[in-house]
C-alpha cells in the first residue's frame, strides 16, 4: 500500500501508482511525499549534498521489519515542468518518477550497474504504455 503524504494541491492518481506497485509485486508499504521545488531541494541538500532541485529522491529501508519499503519524494513542480516541455500529462510524468524511485527502492541503481534498472524500468513503462523513462531521457540530454 501506498502511503501518501501529498504536500501540494495537486490530485494525484494513487489506484494508478498502486497498479505499478502491484505489478512489481511490492509487498511492503511505500511512503510517497509529492512536495514543492524547495522541499526538494533542501531534502537534495541534506542528504546528497546537492544544493539544487531534482524531480524524485528515494530512501530506502533496507530490511527494518515492519516498516515501509522506503520512502519516495518527488517535486510535482519538476513533474509539471518536465511533462509540459516534453507534451505529456503530468500523471504520466508522475507514474514514471514513482516507477524510478521503486525501482531504485527495489535495490535498483542505473549509476552502477549494467543496465539492468533500465531493462525493468523499460518493462514496466511498456506495461503502462507510457513516455519514455528517466534513464533514456537522461542519456539523451533531454
Amino acid at each position: 500500500m501506498i502511503l501518501l503524504d501529498n504536500q501540494t494541491d495537486y490530485k494525484i492518481n494513487l489506484q494508478f501508482l498502486e497498479n505499478i506497485a502491484n505489478y512489481l509485486n511490492v509487498d511492503r508499504d511505500i511512503e510517497l511525499l509529492i512536495v514543492n521545488n524547495n522541499t526538494i531541494k533542501s531534502l537534495n541538500q541534506e542528504y546528497r549534498g546537492i544544493d539544487k532541485e531534482t524531480d524524485v529522491l528515494s530512501f530506502p529501508l533496507e530490511g527494518i521489519g515492519d516498516l515501509p519499503l522506503g520512502s519516495i519524494v518527488i517535486s510535482i513542480d519538476k513533474a509539471k515542468e518536465i511533462s509540459t516541455k516534453l507534451g505529456h500529462n503530468i500523471d504520466d510524468e508522475l507514474a514514471l518518477l514513482f516507477i524510478h524511485g521503486l525501482l531504485h527502492l527495489l535495490g535498483y541503481d542505473h549509476e552502477v550497474d549494467n543496465g539492468e534498472m533500465r531493462d525493468e524500468e523499460e518493462r514496466v513503462i511498456k506495461e503502462f504504455n507510457l513516455p519514455l523513462s528517466l534513464i533514456v531521457r537522461n542519456q539523451g540530454g533531454v
